[in-house]
């Protein structure tokens, strides 16, 4: 099955590039950088269903990123709430990263983005008087749950958190480097946990999505 789904992988990604081409020029400059720098950006899969789902939920006006890397999930984002007035709240903790997403973004000539630099579990902390519609994880795997915690406080009813990578290179279900045996238990019992407290699901796209609705 694990094969199968690579195989299917590379076939989407072969049907995005040809009928998905990005809007804006600092995307794919983006993914070259990515390639060429290995930096982590989300895929090209996840980058189709994430702006699916904010394209098709008209009420996602006001978005929050935990982990904004060089921009790229950032902007995707913001494009589908320009027309609506939108904002982006996006937090990074690496100022190298910080400052290359700041050029990113201007690059892009989209509105309503504010970039914080810190540590997102001090800094959504200090975002209390703010409400999102919909929020979007992908930073330090170990600080999952308290990523979730701290900003499920800030989601609208009907809102959703879009977890990224939550299967963490595949080694929730495969065997992992001893090093990394912390992260992978506290992912796994971040899943158990939202599992039994949310309305939570787990997809199998890319890395792994993990989906919360706020009733």
């Amino acid at each position: 099955m694990l094969e199968e789904l690579k195989e299917v992988n590379l076939y989407i990604h072969k049907k995005i590039d040809t009928h998905k081409k990005n809007n804006l020029e600092i995307l794919n400059e983006l993914e070259l950088d990515a390639t060429k720098n290995f930096v982590p950006i989300i895929s090209k899969d996840v980058r189709e269903y994430l702006k699916f789902l904010i394209k098709t939920n008209k009420d996602i006006k006001n978005i929050l990123e935990v982990g904004t890397a060089t921009g790229y999930s950032g902007i995707v984002m913001a494009e589908e709430i320009q027309e609506r007035n939108g904002s982006l709240i996006t937090i990074e903790i690496d100022e190298e990263r910080f400052k290359k997403a700041k050029e990113s973004f201007e690059k892009s000539n989209l509105n309503g983005i504010k970039q914080i630099f810190g540590d997102a579990t001090v800094e959504i902390k200090k975002l209390e008087e703010n409400k999102f519609d919909f929020i979007f994880i992908d930073a330090a795997k170990g600080q999952y749950k308290t990523f979730f915690e701290d900003s499920y406080k800030l989601l609208n009813e009907g809102g959703i958190i879009f977890i990224d990578n939550i299967l963490f290179r595949g080694y929730m279900y495969k065997e992992f480097p001893k090093r990394y045996k912390t992260i992978v238990r506290k992912l796994d019992e971040f899943i158990d946990f939202l599992y039994e407290n949310y309305e939570f699901t787990l997809l199998p796209i890319s890395d792994g999505v993990g989906l919360v609705y706020k009733k």
